[in-house]
């Protein structure tokens, strides 16, 4: 019954493809969204037993038409069908099933965003922006100098522990999606930041935190000794976007933006681009692509005698 297979998917995602808690979260709402759809919980808590054999193209497909007139995002939509498309097909290969019926289900075309990102000059602006005369401030420049050094998502940024920076060969292994370790560079501003941060700063945040709730190895700590949060970098980078005239719209995913679309500028590389980010396929990358050939058509209709 789709009950039963969907708590086996979702324990083999946990235990055997290691997937993150945040990937964990989102393929169980999505399934248990498409359960709810199929077979509604009663008032008694109890549902209608389907089974998997049952469920059909049709069936995804009038669930897709459901969620589109919910008015729901077509990249929301796109991924539940992925969602979907991932469990039966984990069907397939365990012999439940023999086809995957969401296969059949076309996914709604998205016009693929360009990222936003900062100028050179605006990036060393912004991340020049934390007062350095303060303890928070230390801190906050030496993780916006790592992200935009770096290109490391938040999310590795916040899991960096010290043994995994290298200072002498300036290097840095971070633990990206699925466990995947790369090792990344980062130059002398970063360096130096860093070094401020951990000899000025990081040991007033270790004191302000009772001894059995520290954690030594963390890198970035919060006021209160503390593991910083993707959150907490979030509300960092919001203030400092408030501090930094002229410049708007960009989250902290913006410095890793800027990182990839300013070495891409300067001659790198994609494929070279694609390892320090991380990325599993060349593709994702490519999007870099689209934000420089903006940047060359702007320079050419500005430059040229007959733009």
């Amino acid at each position: 019954m789709l009950e039963e297979y969907l708590r086996q998917f979702l324990e083999h995602l946990r235990y055997e493809r290691n997937v993150s808690a945040h990937t964990l979260r989102n393929y169980s709402s999505d399934l248990e969204q498409f359960h709810e759809h199929i077979a509604p919980a009663q008032a008694n808590g109890t549902r209608q037993q389907i089974p998997v054999k049952d469920i059909d193209h049709l069936t995804i497909r009038e669930w897709m038409a459901n969620l589109h007139g919910l008015n729901k995002k077509k990249t929301s939509i796109a991924r539940k069908l992925a969602s979907l498309r991932t469990f039966f097909q984990f069907l397939v290969r365990e012999g439940v099933l023999e086809n995957n019926p969401a296969k059949l289900v076309a996914t709604p075309r998205i016009e693929r965003k360009l990222p936003n990102h900062l100028s050179m000059e605006d990036a060393v602006r912004f991340i020049e922006t934390p007062d350095l005369e303060t303890d928070l401030g230390k801190r906050d420049r030496a993780i916006l100098e790592f992200l935009y050094a770096t290109g490391m998502r938040v999310g590795e940024l916040v899991n960096l522990n010290l043994k995994d920076i290298d200072f002498r060969e300036k290097l840095v292994r971070v633990t990206g999606k699925r466990k995947k370790q790369r090792i990344l560079p980062f130059g002398e501003p970063s360096l130096q930041a860093l070094m401020y941060y951990l000899n000025e700063a990081r040991p007033t945040f270790l004191n302000n935190c009772p001894p059995a709730m520290r954690d030594d190895q963390a890198v970035f700590l919060n006021y209160q000794g503390t593991r910083i949060t993707t959150r907490s970098v979030g509300r960092m980078v919001d203030k400092y976007i408030r501090e930094c005239a002229d410049i708007h719209d960009i989250s902290p995913h913006s410095l890793r933006h800027s990182f990839a679309t300013h070495l891409l500028d300067s001659g790198a590389d994609l494929r070279d681009i694609q390892e320090l980010l991380g990325h599993a396929r060349l593709s994702t990358t490519q999007i870099y692509t689209h934000v420089s050939m903006e940047k060359l058509i702007e320079v050419y209709d500005r430059a040229h005698p007959k733009a």
